[in-house]
């Protein structure tokens, strides 16, 4: 007689967990922010929840804030990723609010925290880190490691808004995905982005999007010069005097920094 064998599923390293599970299953007291511990944290990421677009913005930067301080990843920033991640499709989160008042849609300013926490532990970070500290940089630092192995889970959350019908939200999507592709498991995707990054540089005159669009393009190993404009070749030999000027007076300046100078 055949036996009757039930099928489980394996579970999906990639898949997040529900907001309301990290925000009731996190032991936010015990993890350390900018300034303390995350005992507020979930009272506040909640609030990113609110019906009221500029609750949801004070809420933002109150939270946001905690875990975002010089390039830092803290205990905190891992967990407040993935919640950040976990929200993208809520329907308090993709309200239309673009062209609304000055409230800056809560959605794109998400994404772009995304993007620049996914920049503060990105390859370049880390080369700089060994640089300066050693080889074991990265291993020693548990919380830049982790947000490192979450990067094809959030990048799985940020995929869909790549195709999002606001123009302003296609552009955080992509401009945060550039940072998670580096992870091994996501090259295959960066076929995809390269398409996405074409668009955005025939659409899009925002300088801090072209920047990373184009630098990942380089890094990549295709041709940027057909999509820089003048504005782009311009903003580039800006940053190649100003690194030459600091050069000669600070020495090797570039090994040292940890912030890309402002142009």
């Amino acid at each position: 007689m055949a036996k009757n064998r039930r099928q489980t599923k394996k579970p999906n390293p990639n898949a997040l967990p529900h907001y309301q599970v990290l925000l009731d299953g996190t032991d936010w007291p015990s993890l350390a922010t900018a300034c303390g511990t995350g005992e507020s944290l979930p009272a506040t990421l909640a609030r990113l929840l609110d019906p009221d677009p500029a609750v949801r913005e004070a809420a933002a930067k109150e939270a946001l804030g905690q875990v975002t301080h010089q390039n830092t990843i803290y205990e905190a920033t891992v967990p407040v990723a993935q919640f950040i991640a976990a929200i993208l499709d809520h329907p308090a989160i993709t309200a239309d609010e673009i062209g609304q008042g000055t409230v800056h849609p809560t959605l794109v300013g998400l994404l772009e925290w995304l993007s620049d926490t996914a920049y503060d532990a990105d390859d370049e970070r880390v080369a700089i880190g060994e640089g300066l500290h050693g080889e074991r940089f990265l291993h020693e630092y548990d919380e830049m490691r982790a947000l490192r192995d979450l990067r094809p889970t959030i990048f799985r959350a940020v995929h869909p808004l790549l195709c999002h019908e606001s123009a302003e939200v296609r552009d955080a999507a992509l401009v945060a995905a550039v940072p998670l592709a580096e992870h091994p498991n996501l090259v295959a995707h960066r076929v995809e982005l390269v398409g996405h990054a074409h668009r955005l540089l025939g659409t899009s005159s925002d300088r801090h999007n072209r920047d990373r669009v184009l630098d990942a393009l380089k890094t990549w190993g295709h041709e940027t010069s057909d999509l820089e404009n003048a504005a782009d070749i311009a903003a580039r030999e800006r940053y190649a005097r100003l690194v030459a000027e600091r050069a000669s007076l600070e020495g090797d300046w570039t090994g040292g920094c940890s912030e890309d100078p402002p142009f």
